[in-house]
This record gives structure tokens, C-alpha cells and sequence, in this order.
């Protein structure tokens, strides 16, 4: 399978669907290592005139630190075959093993950042903000107990989409 490139206003897919059906593995390398995290939070749109991947990360994940200490990241999507794959990556930390390896997924490096050939989709972004979510700021007091017992707040980050490769 090869990549191709299209422009992110190209996608054709509902993002509601990709983000909160499909999931996404969140991707970061720092120092030479990488580790990625499944997600099902966050958004995509325009941002400062740029097409852009909203993306929320707690702070006790571990690719958290790779996220944070580098210029970029990755977003990738998989089919519905790699879905307990995904389940996986979501719930065992890379501080334990590796988790990449182990899922036998094949990295492909662009500028720094790690994608993986068995992607469907590719989200090659990089961070234009980070800003830790606070308590005060939510008008929502329900999502904010149900979702954050432990008062652990998401990172919120926003990358600009660099380039967006459809799995052919």
C-alpha cells in the first residue's frame, strides 16, 4: 500500500465518526524513542486561517511527554480491523512495554514525526498551542464530574495539518 496526499478540505469522511467511531492512535518521538495513544476526543477545523486537529491528552499519559517535547505529531485512523489493536493502545501505558512492537505496526518517519504504514489515514501536524484545561473554566459542571472525578484536566492542543495522506 502507498500513501497519497490530498488536501485536508478533500476528506471526504465525517470527523464525528473518524474521532469518537473509529478512534485515533495519537502519535508522538522525542529523544530517538515514540509512543502513541488511542483517542476518541477532540476535534478538526480552522484555526488562525490554517486546517487544524484539535486533540486532548491527560496528563498522566505517557506520549503526553513526547507530545510536549516535540515540534509535531501524528493523527492516524485504521479500519475496523485493527480495532483491538486500538483497544490496546488505549489501555497500556509505553512506560510498561512497547506497545508499538508489539502491535508489529511499521513506522514511517516524515520531518521527526512517526506515522504507521498500516494506516488508513495520516495526520502529519504541528503544534501551534497547548494549554492545560482549569476547573473555573467549565460551564458544564456535569461533564465536569462525570469526567473528571480526580480533577486530572486534559492538555487541550492545536495542530495545524501539514498533510493529510489517504492510504491507498
Amino acid at each position: 500500500m502507498s500513501f497519497k496526499e490530498i488536501a485536508p478540505e478533500e476528506l471526504k469522511e465525517n470527523v464525528f465518526k473518524v474521532i469518537g467511531k473509529d478512534w485515533l492512535l495519537v502519535t508522538g518521538s522525542a529523544g530517538g524513542r515514540t509512543n502513541a495513544m488511542t483517542a476518541s476526543w477532540g476535534g478538526m477545523g480552522v484555526m488562525w486561517g490554517k486546517p487544524v486537529a484539535f486533540l486532548v491528552i491527560r496528563p498522566q499519559r505517557y506520549t503526553k511527554e513526547f507530545i510536549d517535547k516535540a515540534e509535531g505529531l501524528t493523527i492516524s485512523v485504521f479500519g475496523e480491523e485493527k480495532r483491538k489493536m486500538m483497544g490496546y493502545f488505549g489501555s497500556v501505558s509505553g512506560r510498561d512495554e512497547d506497545k508499538i512492537a508489539k502491535a508489529e505496526l511499521t513506522c514511517v518517519e516524515e520531518d521527526g514525526r512517526v506515522y504507521f504504514e498500516e494506516a488508513r489515514l495520516v495526520f502529519v501536524c504541528r503544534k501551534l498551542y497547548a494549554q492545560e484545561m482549569q476547573e473555573m473554566c467549565f460551564f458544564d459542571d456535569e461533564s465536569k464530574e462525570k469526567w473528571y472525578p480526580d480533577k486530572d484536566y486534559h492538555t487541550l492542543y492545536i495542530a495545524e495539518i501539514e498533510k493529510l495522506l489517504v492510504n491507498e
